[in-house]
């Protein structure tokens, strides 16, 4: 099917054009002016005082997650949907082994549960654990084109590592030339004081927060940093949240070392007062790491505006009502989470374009364009360029509103 956006105002990454777009058979075949459809069948949009965007992506969601809790409240065909109604065209989502399960069994589940995905679906694969062939599984993966592997400093009774096993896992995804994301907190500390405020009764919300203070996550990502040196790694740090992380990393840049830093909307937005509301407003945004201060937002629209910073995912895993109540007297029950994947692209739109805070372009990059180089998807994806793939949003400029999306593939590919 032929596609011919006319009067499109083209906003990528490092540039601005006013063109028509053709798109036939998922991908652009041509951009200029005036262009003409050779099917009587093709469908024709006009563009006319729009924005038009490739489609976004988001590396870092968490579709149909099982937890103690039950399944986060989105599964892949409905969290596909609402990315689609916010003009996400891609996601990243995460492949996690069970205690002695293989990574390549663990994916072949993984990508039966997300084949009723409506977008481009990829995948982190977290390895938990370090066995004898481990380095085989996670050179398998690479060279079946999972190349980022996702390890986690907290959670230390299910799936974190230990520095011991962190280092192994550096070491031998460097050496087959993939890249480590990690989520920094200090477990151990952390899994101290959860239980120390429970014993002293102090059992709502807030004290989620409480119980992962900032220079916890700073000190890991400190720490992750080092270990990455010793290993060689490149690594990618999700969700960062507070500014004193944000000091280290900027440093490990400034010498030169591969660090990636990512940030959610949710840590632009909002701030820890919030844990003061109601019970359902308050457990709503336990999410981990925890919201922090509004100093702690100031440095972020900073690091993205500096290039510290350099993708937005939403690390989206909603919750039913009834999920979040299960923590009603204990914090540590309540499933973190929240929603994001819909409201990502706008959201930041509005807070940073229409508020002066990023450029149009600095735009693209952060929400498409810096995350298809990190995880080699560009070319093919985070560009509207000849030969990329037709993943297309079209935008009210004075909201940031998406007006449609055009998506290349409507039954989603995967790697």
């Amino acid at each position: 099917m032929e596609i011919l956006i006319k009067n499109a105002n083209i906003i990528n990454a490092d540039s601005t054009n006013s063109a028509d777009i053709l798109c036939k058979n998922g991908k652009i075949l041509e951009i200029g002016k005036e262009l003409k459809v050779q099917s009587k069948k093709a469908k024709i949009i006009d563009a006319e005082g729009k924005y038009v965007f490739p489609g976004g992506i988001d590396p870092h969601v968490h579709m149909h997650l099982p937890t103690p809790a039950g399944y986060s409240a989105d599964d892949f065909e409905s969290g596909s949907k609402a990315a689609l109604k916010g003009g996400t065209t891609t996601i990243i989502d995460f492949v996690t082994p069970k205690k002695g399960q293989s990574l390549q069994d663990a994916i072949k589940e993984r990508q039966e549960e997300a084949r009723n995905s409506l977008i481009d679906c990829y995948f982190h694969v977290s390895p938990i654990e370090w066995r004898d062939s481990m380095e085989q599984e996670i050179a398998q993966c690479i060279k079946d084109g999972y190349k980022s592997f996702k390890v986690y400093m907290a959670y230390k009774d299910s799936i974190g590592l230990d520095d011991d096993v962190l280092l192994k896992v550096m070491k031998a995804v460097a050496k087959h030339g993939g890249m480590v994301t990690l989520h920094c907190e200090m477990g151990d500390k952390i899994e101290e004081a959860r239980n120390r405020l429970y014993a002293e009764n102090k059992r709502s919300p807030k004290y989620h927060a409480i119980s992962r203070p900032a220079k916890w996550e700073a000190q890991a990502v400190k720490r992750a940093i080092e270990l990455a040196t010793q290993a060689d790694c490149p690594i990618y740090i999700v969700h960062v949240s507070a500014k004193e992380s944000l000091v280290y990393i900027a440093a490990a840049q400034d010498k030169g070392q591969q660090v990636i830093a990512e940030t959610c909307p949710q840590y632009l937005l909002y701030d820890d007062s919030i844990y003061e509301e109601d019970f359902e407003t308050a457990a709503n945004f336990i999410m981990s790491p925890p919201l922090r201060k509004k100093e702690d937002q100031e440095a972020l629209w900073a690091a993205i505006k500096s290039g510290v910073v350099s993708t937005i995912g939403t690390d989206h895993c909603p919750f039913t009502k009834e999920q979040k109540a299960l923590g009603k007297d204990d914090f540590r029950k309540i499933p973190n989470g929240t929603r994001g994947v819909e409201q990502r692209l706008n959201l930041i739109y509005k807070h940073g374009v229409l508020e002066n805070r990023i450029t149009l372009q600095e735009y693209v990059a952060i929400t498409s364009t810096n995350a298809a180089k990190t995880f080699g998807l560009f070319p093919q994806k985070g560009q509207i360029a000849i030969g990329s793939d037709a993943d297309i949003r079209v935008v009210n400029p004075q909201s940031g509103s998406t007006t449609l999306t055009l998506k290349a593939n409507p039954l989603g590919t995967r790697i």
